[in-house]
């Protein structure tokens, strides 16, 4: 639990992050980790709650054990605070960077808005880990002989290959980029997760046995019906990858992108890739507008900024929330206040209640955005209509679920009421006897975390399916 009276007597202390001004001149990471004694302190401050929301249904989806690794780290074994943390989390460094940690939210000290730095020592020790060489690749004693295939390499593609890897399967994995990770890799910024956390886990997971196969996408240039063919399961985690699209008047205009297009553009000049064909999307000189309050918003602007955007105003339906929330009423869910990311304290404007009425033009080109203030209703009030200047206009307002077409169409999968594919928390089976789903193509868009979490259960599922029990963890 750390020290008893920790939390009595140290201060929550997070991460600092580089100055603004020195930050946006690159994409790399800027968090500023604390050294070993703070970080000794802050895991002092876990109090052992007899009932441990942080790890618990609504703290943290992959059950992390985090009294029990913050005692750990407090007395200072990180190698087996390490091998703890593994046991639960596949892709701890990932986690430790981009999750939003509702396990803090959860922690009983945030009854007093002094949560444990969860976030901050899941991540110090998922690096010490690397940093020691205590990472290393997990090869299977006996082979199964099963043969399971994994289309999608995002985090429930990735979770479910290493655990079926790591019990004597052979695994192939089926991604249509030229490299693993989904939007890990694509779609989150290099200032949040550079990649070669990525690459150091796929040469792990090669090492025990996964292939990857990559400029392959299933229901296009291979059909599933081979897989099925020649595998003895196969798991579909493609993710959520449809925009919702507002279909604003105007929207055509040229400079007005949807948010995805703009990252995985971006994230392929950062990861020196060659050979895509998009019109090249740049915020150099521009005054952007971002339609959205969500994270991929927030990357967005980040973006925009480094790229050099003059201006950054980023446009929320939802009213300015609370800068805290009502604890007795929430506690320990995730509570809706006020939130500053590090993206939008780089100098974005902030408009809350404003609506997106239209996109004005000249010769073509987006020249405005059409906005009014909104009701309780989030309806438009009449008479408070404005307008923003905007050269360049990006609408991350959330996706929809799955790709309809190519494998979705070919396998005609039993749908649920949002468009995902419809399987249960239980088996994770869909509708064709040997396909199992997993993942944002199952439960729609979500965490990191969740993509986990259901790749790791996905396998297990797999497993129990092919061999009759399993020894991987619910």
């Amino acid at each position: 639990m750390g020290k008893v009276t920790g939390f009595l007597e140290y201060d929550r202390q997070e991460q600092k992050y580089q100055l603004a001004g020195d930050r946006v001149r690159h994409f790399r990471e800027f968090t500023l980790p604390l050294d070993e004694h703070d970080l000794k302190k802050q895991a002092a401050r876990c109090m052992d709650c007899g009932i441990p929301f942080c790890h618990g249904p609504t703290g943290c989806p992959v059950h992390n054990q985090i009294p029990d690794w913050n005692d750990l780290v407090y007395t200072s074994d990180w190698e087996e605070a390490a091998r703890n943390l593994h046991s639960t989390n596949n892709f701890p460094e990932f986690t430790g960077r981009i999750c939003p940690a509702p396990c803090e939210e959860a922690c009983t000290l945030n009854l007093e808005n002094q949560p444990v730095t969860i976030k901050t020592i899941e991540q110090a020790i998922a690096d010490r880990a690397w940093a020691a060489g205590w990472i290393t690749p997990e090869i299977a004693p006996i082979r199964t002989g099963k043969r399971v295939a994994v289309v999608g390499s995002g985090p429930a593609g990735l979770a479910a290959a290493q655990q079926l890897a790591r019990v004597g399967h052979d695994v192939e994995v089926f991604e249509r980029e030229p490299k693993a990770g989904g939007l890990l890799r694509y779609g989150i910024p290099d200032f949040k997760m550079e990649k070669h956390h990525i690459d150091r886990r796929v040469a792990q997971m090669e090492a025990e046995g996964v292939v990857f196969r990559y400029g392959v996408e299933i229901g296009r240039t291979r059909p599933l019906a081979s897989l099925e063919a020649e595998f003895d399961a196969v798991l579909v985690a493609g993710g959520a990858e449809v925009p919702r699209d507002p279909r604003l008047p105007g929207q055509d205009f040229a400079g007005v992108h949807f948010a995805m297009p703009y990252l995985v553009q971006q994230n392929r000049r950062v990861g020196g890739e060659d050979g895509w064909t998009e019109e090249p999307i740049y915020a150099a000189g521009k005054h952007v507008v971002v339609i959205g309050g969500g994270d991929t918003a927030s990357d967005c602007i980040g973006t925009a900024f480094r790229q050099g955007a003059l201006s950054v105003t980023q446009l929320d339906i939802r009213p300015r929330p609370p800068e805290r929330e009502d604890k007795l009423a929430v506690w320990p869910y995730w509570p809706t206040k006020m939130r500053t990311s590090s993206s939008q304290a780089e100098g974005a404007e902030r408009e809350f209640q404003a609506a997106t009425l239209g996109i004005e033009g000249k010769r073509g080109r987006v020249s405005g955005v059409v906005c009014a203030r909104v009701d309780e209703r989030r309806q438009p009030v009449p008479g408070t209509e404005f307008v923003l200047k905007a050269d360049l206009v990006f609408l991350a307002i959330g996706f929809s679920g799955p790709l309809p077409e190519g494998l979705l169409a070919e396998g005609g999968f039993a749908r649920d009421g949002r468009g995902n594919v419809q399987a249960d928390e239980t088996d994770y089976r869909t509708s064709r006897p040997k396909v199992w789903t997993a993942g944002d193509m199952r439960r729609g868009q979500s965490l990191v975390v969740w993509a986990i979490r259901e790749g790791r259960q996905a396998a297990r599922a797999i497993d129990i399916a092919l061999m009759g029990d399993s020894l991987l963890p619910s």
